[in-house]
């Protein structure tokens, strides 16, 4: 083939759509790759034992006369005295602000609670003597509550969970609860700066979790304490005219997450009405 027609048949595969092929499969190829290094970020994260031994200074909270100690857990591994507490604590503080959604809610909470993704970080109350003991215990390879349960009572717990929302890498808050007699001492800001924490060290792009609106006050704390806003992922935000009994809350560590958790969804429902 002679230098003219190899000209000619470069110049003819250079065209426009040529192009326009070639960089669709470009991005097609990058978003292929970050869906993959997402879901790689969410099975790392899955596959740490314990998200405590990160942040040993975590392990013991005292203040105001309560002194607890922390330690994790794994959904299919509770023991049948800690699944009956969670389920009591469950009742307590969110038939309230469920109302007439709480008997189907609490089968779903049930199923949720005992998922192997599920992790947790239980709150076990200790003597302001022998704190330093059991800080030293909890940090022991065996992360059950077993050793616990008998000399030190639970008093509250964080259900969460590493998942993918819009396609961001997120730590999902499923529950938060502790008893109303621990409540009010700094130990709720205390865990959730914890799991802001945890998130943050495995990469995460934010930390979500969902909020009854009747349940006022845990509206207040995440959104005046903790400076939680409104996802646009949140019904409210998605559909406005639409009436929920929720809202999705979220707090964002970087760019992409902040376009898509806090903004995204808000544009394209602008752009469509």
């Amino acid at each position: 083939m002679d230098t003219e027609n190899l000209q000619r048949r470069r110049r003819t595969n250079a065209t426009p759509h040529n192009a326009a092929v070639t960089e669709k499969r470009l991005k097609r190829g990058e978003i292929l790759a970050k869906k993959k290094a997402d879901k790689q970020l969410i099975k790392e994260a899955y596959a740490k034992k314990d998200h405590l031994a990160s942040f040993p200074a975590f392990r013991h909270f005292q203040i105001n006369g309560l002194s607890v100690c922390l330690k994790s857990g794994h959904g299919n591994a509770l023991s049948s005295p800690v699944k009956r507490y969670i389920q009591n604590l469950l009742k307590l503080n969110m038939e309230g602000p469920y109302g007439s959604e709480w008997q189907v809610e609490e089968k779903v909470k049930r199923v949720e609670m005992v998922d192997p993704e599920a992790c947790y970080i239980f709150v076990h109350e200790v003597d302001n003597s022998n704190a330093d003991e059991m800080t030293t215990v909890l940090t022991t390879e065996d992360t059950s509550t077993s050793r616990l349960e008998d000399s030190s009572p639970l008093v509250g717990f964080v259900h969460y969970r590493f998942v993918l929302e819009e396609e961001v890498p997120v730590l999902y808050v499923y529950e938060l609860q502790v008893e109303p007699r621990v409540q009010g001492k700094g130990l709720g800001k205390f865990l959730m700066e914890l799991i802001e924490l945890i998130a943050q060290k495995n990469c995460m792009g934010a930390v979500m979790l969902t909020v009854q609106k009747a349940n006022l006050s845990a509206m207040k704390f995440y959104t005046s304490k903790l400076r939680y806003i409104i996802s646009a992922t949140s019904p409210s935000k998605v559909i406005p005219k639409m009436e929920t009994s929720y809202e999705i809350l979220c707090k964002t560590f970087n760019d992409e997450a902040k376009t898509i958790l806090e903004v995204m969804h808000s544009l394209i429902y602008l752009v469509c009405t």
